[in-house]
């Protein structure tokens, strides 16, 4: 008799389309990562999760916080720095970056009437969801060895 996998498992594939990551992220990076759960069994030959399990470990090792900022508000790169976390100089450095679609990697200033460029608030909130967190911190999973 064949199992049946629980509809509270899902497959890394749709792991990704639900939280807006691209399948390779999820397998090459995540997956990898020591925190990532075991499997809980297959689906044809593909590999399933508990849907539950995996959203708690992408809580706490892969989600950004969003920063609490004044949507109206204008700050500079160090103050979103101050915020946010991300350094200034990443901010400065990922205006003139392009990601692969062509987009810049950090919109462009709301406001540049002044020596330093500002952004307003709800611009860098919405820019801080497009991003992911780096893993780093984490080791990755050991290849398994034949004996």
């Amino acid at each position: 008799m064949v199992a049946t996998p629980r509809p509270e498992d899902e497959t890394l594939a749709e792991i990704a389309a639900r939280h807006g990551r691209a399948y390779e992220t999820v397998r090459g990076q995540w997956a990898r990562q020591d925190v990532w759960p075991n499997p809980t069994g297959k689906r044809g030959r593909w590999l399933v999760y508990d849907t539950a399990t995996v959203d708690a470990v992408i809580a706490r090792h892969f989600a950004r916080d969003v920063a609490e900022l004044e949507p109206r508000r204008l700050y500079t790169a160090n103050e979103i720095a101050a915020a946010t976390g991300i350094s200034a100089a990443t901010i400065r450095a990922d205006r003139i970056k392009l990601r692969a679609d062509g987009t810049p990697r950090w919109p462009a200033a709301d406001d540049t009437s002044e020596r330093a460029h500002r952004w307003y608030g709800a611009t860098v909130t919405a820019e801080l969801k497009k991003r992911h967190r780096n893993a780093r911190t984490s080791t990755r999973k050991a290849a398994p060895t034949s004996s």
